[in-house]
């Protein structure tokens, strides 16, 4: 059963989910052009946490 949002909080959840979104993206192309293993693993594993936020947010929404 999905909770009843107010629009204030579905505008705050988009909000959210542009930001989770966009570091997530980034964070994915800096561990594809990074040289350093070590580094770019860590921001493939910040990528992935990221990635994992949008979801949680976006079945708040659906």
């Amino acid at each position: 059963m999905q909770p009843d949002l107010t629009a204030k909080e579905v505008d705050y959840i988009s909000d959210l989910m542009s930001l989770e979104e966009s570091v997530s993206k980034k964070a994915r192309y800096y561990s594809q052009t990074l040289t350093d293993p070590k580094i770019s693993k860590k921001m493939k594993e910040t990528a992935d946490k990221h990635a994992k936020r949008f979801e949680s947010l976006l079945s708040l929404l659906g």
